[in-house]
């Protein structure tokens, strides 16, 4: 079943830093069991701003078992959802939420040691992962390298501190800062290949005894942390990441081929799958996507970041050829298994048929 989304109650806000908040939901007990999520998950937030539409998808920070569900929220320049959220809502409010989705969670089994790699507003799904290892894996370790400008910056620092009291053997906090100096030149500095080498031969992470490493944050952190890790000798299968922007040298969206070119002139003709449901619509725009022409058709399909980052709208190709501007979501395996993202997908033939319901 395709998530939907809720209304939700807002239920406390927590100022974590000048531009950052932490927002607490509840969740009624009709619809509890939609909401249980696997830490590491994300909410798709969604609300009105300014007369259109905004979404946004926010990594949850609690553990299951709390009372609430929340999610961490940093504002971002000229960012109209993470603004909103931190100078506008209120408690009391409502914003529309849709059920946990996301694949970077904690692992399976009784016992592991975690390396974890966050800058900025990546500790939210780190801060939940931990905290349920911790206390649920009574044998498992965990090195949090956690990345800031300064003391100020750091979300959930007194969360973060009771942790570290709390699991004095089984949990290590590192806290790098870049624009504060601290006594140890070490932990000056900015997450990056140089700083991963230097943390290795310091001693402080053992990237090859770590049965998972995750990483979560912008782009070219995730980029150049997962880079030195494979250089020395992690395996791929061992990295986990969650991006919240593509990176700086990231590949730009590509132009429509030809072929996607040729296929819209005339019009294709898409047929989605969803909730079991099959709906028509046609797509006339070669530099459009699927989700653009659903939208202009009237037609609600999941997504959430609309960047290709989240896979909220994967689905599956089971009619039809088309290719992506971009994917920074889909595993290789996925691709080849004919799974793609509807809001970087454009049809390279005159019919498309793509299946949300698909496993």
């Amino acid at each position: 079943m395709v998530p939907r989304f809720h209304e939700l109650k807002v239920a406390e806000i927590e100022r974590q830093t000048p531009d950052a908040v932490a927002i607490a939901f509840e969740v009624p007990e009709d619809c509890a069991k939609e909401f249980a999520f696997t830490p590491g998950q994300y909410l798709t937030l969604s609300t009105d701003i300014d007369g259109h539409e905004a979404r946004r998808s926010y990594s949850i920070c609690s553990a299951p078992g709390d009372p609430h569900l929340r999610v961490g929220v940093k504002k971002v320049a000229d960012g109209r959802f993470s603004t909103f959220v931190n100078e506008e809502l209120s408690v009391g409010d409502t914003i529309r939420v849709m059920p946990p989705q996301g694949r970077f969670t904690a692992l399976k089994g009784e016992r592991h040691d975690y390396l974890l790699f966050a800058a900025g507003s990546g500790i939210t799904p780190m801060l939940s992962i931990a905290r349920t290892v911790l206390s649920h894996e009574k044998d498992s370790t965990i090195t949090l390298v956690y990345g800031n400008r300064s003391t100020e910056t750091i979300m959930f620092l007194e969360e973060l501190n009771d942790l570290k009291d709390r699991y004095l053997q089984r949990f290590t906090l590192v806290h790098l800062l870049s624009r504060e100096t601290q006594d140890v030149e070490l932990l000056n500095g900015r997450i990056d290949a140089a700083k991963v080498r230097a943390l290795a031969a310091g001693g402080l992470i053992e990237p090859l005894q770590a049965d998972g490493v995750f990483l979560c944050g912008p782009g070219e952190m995730i980029d150049a942390v997962s880079g030195v890790l494979a250089e020395m000798g992690v395996e791929r299968d061992r990295i986990r990441f969650e991006r919240f922007t593509p990176s700086g040298d990231a590949p730009m969206p590509r132009k429509a081929s030809k072929a996607a070119r040729a296929a819209v002139e005339e019009g294709v003709a898409i047929e989605v799958v969803l909730d079991g449901v099959r709906r028509s619509f046609a797509m006339r725009d070669a530099d459009g996507t699927v989700l653009d022409a659903a939208h202009k058709a009237g037609i609600e399909l999941p997504y959430s970041c609309a960047g290709g980052m989240c896979c909220t709208c994967r689905c599956r190709v089971v009619e039809g050829a088309s290719e992506m501007a971009v994917n920074f979501s889909l595993e290789p395996w996925e691709v080849e298994a004919g799974f793609t993202l509807a809001c970087q997908t454009r049809p390279t033939a005159k019919k498309l048929v793509l299946d949300f319901d698909a496993a």
